[in-house]
């Protein structure tokens, strides 16, 4: 009975480590390297399948960019009655990827549906481009 409580009590930590970063993305690795920082005992194993159920309970959203991106986690604190728009801008030069909620382009998915009849999951919508940090180094270019 203890263990049962002691996983729960992991989970909530997590939960709540995510709730104080609400707006913002977190890795599974950061947020155990957050967790650890405070004393609490948990593995990254641990962190990986309580965020899973986090998810599963719509309390959470895994976004997913590509192969080479770890899967970020974002605070809902609701049911997943609610829809929960992010959109992704990675760097190609840097890797630096950017959690984009923004008016414009849920205006352009409401387009590319009217129009073209094509629904956009924006969990998984990601513009590839270069971050102004690089374009600073390089001039603007591509």
């Amino acid at each position: 009975m203890a263990k049962n409580v002691y996983r729960t009590n992991q989970k909530e930590q997590i939960r709540q480590c995510l709730k104080e970063h609400a707006g913002s993305h977190m890795t599974a690795m950061e947020i155990y390297a957050e967790l650890k920082a405070k004393g609490i005992k948990v593995g990254l194993t641990t962190v990986y399948r309580h965020l899973e159920k986090l998810t599963g309970e719509g309390l959470a959203v895994k976004s997913v960019v590509d192969e080479n991106t770890p899967a970020c986690f974002e605070y809902t604190g609701h049911d997943g009655a609610e829809t929960h728009v992010c959109y992704h801008c990675k760097c190609l030069r840097c890797g630096t990827l950017i959690h984009l909620h923004c008016d414009e382009v849920k205006r352009l998915e409401d387009h590319i549906y009217s129009d073209h009849g094509f629904l956009v999951d924006p969990l998984r919508t990601v513009f590839f481009g270069i971050c102004s940090d690089c374009q600073k180094q390089t001039g603007g270019s591509l």
